[in-house]
């Protein structure tokens, strides 16, 4: 077990004019740990989250990451060739809409489409691999050969699953992951996903309005409004003893649904 943790953010910012994305974040994130980052609809989550995964470049402040090799590399020093390789292989992107993380071609070839991009070739091997890892997310082997829009909302997702863990990532970013989804579909995908990260090891940071998924998934909590941190702490902590009122008013709102 590593004693350097596997991302390092200081400070980070992001505003758009006078507009506030995020302000002032810092946290660690260690090997195989889940970090959720909750608050409401506008509160920064997301603009946090694409500028961790490089999708947005922040204003200011940084984000440290630590390669297989056991060097930090400062993010926003990459190129965008370094970046874009960093994300199809140690890195995974789980979308809302899982549309946005899947290519119109069959589901074995957005699994195989990964493992290509690690330098796998042998056409045999790549559909096997494939075949598995529909297998590990209950998608039937005997549909490698359709096309996402052959499934259901619920499988899409699960195929959007499979594609981005295939090739071992260290870590994942989950942007809603069950928005949308029906409850039945919802709990069946956490269950998968709470199993998936255990047995993995995977680190992950889970950006959701829900504290449900956040309690199921994460060890660890932040709580955002209006693109600040008002909250952070281990899970059960935050949601069973909220310390800010904006913490206490979002858990109190949902103890009364």
């Amino acid at each position: 077990m590593t004693d350097e943790p596997l991302l390092r953010v200081s400070a980070l910012s992001k505003f758009y004019g006078s507009r506030v994305g995020c302000d002032n974040v810092s946290f660690d994130l260690w090997p195989g740990e889940v970090l959720a980052v909750v608050g409401e609809s506008g509160s920064g989550k997301t603009t946090l989250l694409n500028c961790l995964s490089t999708r947005l470049l922040p204003s200011s402040g940084t984000a440290s990451y630590r390669m297989r090799g056991g060097q930090f590399r400062e993010l926003y020093r990459m190129s965008e060739a370094e970046r874009r390789f960093l994300m199809r292989t140690d890195w995974g992107f789980v979308h809302q809409n899982p549309a946005d993380g899947l290519r119109t071609v069959s589901a074995g070839a957005n699994v195989g489409e990964r493992l290509m991009a690690v330098g796998d070739r042998h056409y045999g091997k790549i559909r096997a691999t494939a075949v598995d890892w529909l297998s590990r997310v209950e998608i039937d082997e005997d549909r490698i050969d359709d096309e996402p829009r052959a499934f259901s909302g619920g499988m899409r997702q699960r195929l959007q699953i499979a594609r981005n863990l295939v090739t071992g990532p260290r870590l994942v970013f989950m942007d809603e992951p069950t928005g949308g989804l029906d409850v039945s579909v919802q709990a069946r995908l956490l269950d998968l996903l709470r199993g998936l990260v255990t047995d993995l090891g995977l680190a992950a940071i889970v950006v959701t309005h829900d504290l449900a998924v956040a309690r199921l998934l994460s060890q660890r909590m932040m709580v955002m409004k209006d693109g600040r941190v008002v909250e952070s702490g281990l899970t059960d902590r935050v949601l069973d003893d909220p310390r800010a009122p904006y913490t206490q008013l979002l858990v109190s709102s949902i103890l009364q649904v």
